[in-house]
């Protein structure tokens, strides 16, 4: 994404929030809200990896820990031409993963145990090449903080419900507030999509052509989309503005943050890989594994190994 279009969703969200806070308090209410949000992107992009990876409950892994997970970023890492990002495992049970950092050289990694126990290497490596590719496109910053602002606008305008409503002529009353509560955490979501669509494609194709096979990144996206659906991911519901951060969308779909989808149709990805797979060869040679990768094959055996790793 290039830097345009960043300063102009960062403007967006910012006005936004703005906006709200001139409907609790008017002119003196937006000057607060822009205080604020200068502050907040300050403070998330020295912070950011550290506040999305601490709202997930990761935890930080190394060779000695995880020893088959790191090589397999390390060695991804390194096709990528990537300084080695830090590597985090979050105890969830449904597959997923994305990546933060405010640029390639403070960048990290986040899958979780799900995701380890139902992949295959393969598609674990179409995975995690994937969220590298979002660290060498730069989105990793802007995904954070676009978080961080949205989740914030959703938090004031919940509160400009109460606030706004009891301040008669001053606020917006009670139907500007229940206005406010209900469109501006969907115009901050609009913003989301905005950036989800483009940037998801953009990582699927690079992220296809650093693992060397297309259809395992396809597989992984079915894999990961059909267990999506079945297994809740609590953290990830409690924190509904990270959801367009993860490779695939993890909320169940019963919230009101879930009346559009943050990310583009997992189909239509998987028809792009399938387009992209018949243009450098299904077959995928993975220089970097120094041989073929077969549609499946995990970790030496026919089936996902089972457990956590390392």
């Amino acid at each position: 994404m290039n830097y345009f279009r960043t300063a102009l969703l960062l403007a967006g969200l910012t006005a936004l929030f703005m906006g709200v806070g001139f409907l609790i308090a008017g002119k003196s209410g937006a000057l607060i809200a822009l205080v604020v949000a200068a502050g907040m992107n300050l403070f998330t992009y020295w912070n950011s990896d550290r506040m999305v990876l601490s709202m997930h409950g990761a935890h930080e892994v190394d060779r000695n820990s995880a020893p088959d997970l790191y090589n397999l970023v390390a060695e991804l890492a390194g096709r990528a031409q990537l300084p080695m990002p830090r590597v985090y495992i979050m105890d969830e049970a449904q597959p997923n993963a994305f990546a933060t950092g405010r640029n390639p050289e403070n960048a990290a990694v986040a899958v979780t145990v799900g995701l380890m126990q139902q992949l295959s290497r393969e598609e674990l490596a179409g995975v995690i090449a994937h969220e590298l590719a979002h660290i060498k496109n730069h989105d990793t910053l802007i995904m954070t903080i676009t978080a961080t602002i949205a989740g914030a606008i959703s938090m004031v305008a919940q509160f400009g419900m109460f606030f706004g409503g009891n301040r008669g002529n001053n606020g917006p009353g009670i139907i500007g507030s229940i206005a406010m509560m209900i469109l501006a955490p969907i115009a901050a979501m609009l913003v989301q999509m905005a950036i989800s669509r483009t940037r998801e494609y953009a990582a699927d194709n690079l992220g296809a052509r650093i693992c060397g096979n297309p259809m395992s990144l396809a597989s992984a996206l079915s894999r990961i989309e059909n267990a999506a659906h079945q297994i809740p991911n609590m953290e990830a519901e409690r924190n509904p503005a990270t959801a367009h951060m993860f490779i695939i969308n993890p909320l169940s779909g019963q919230g009101m943050d879930n009346l559009f989808a943050t990310h583009p149709s997992t189909a239509n990805r998987i028809a792009a890989l399938q387009q992209l797979a018949a243009e450098i060869g299904a077959g995928g040679m993975s220089p970097s594994m120094g041989r073929a990768v077969p549609p499946r094959g995990p970790w030496g055996g026919s089936a996902p190994r089972r457990g956590p790793w390392g």
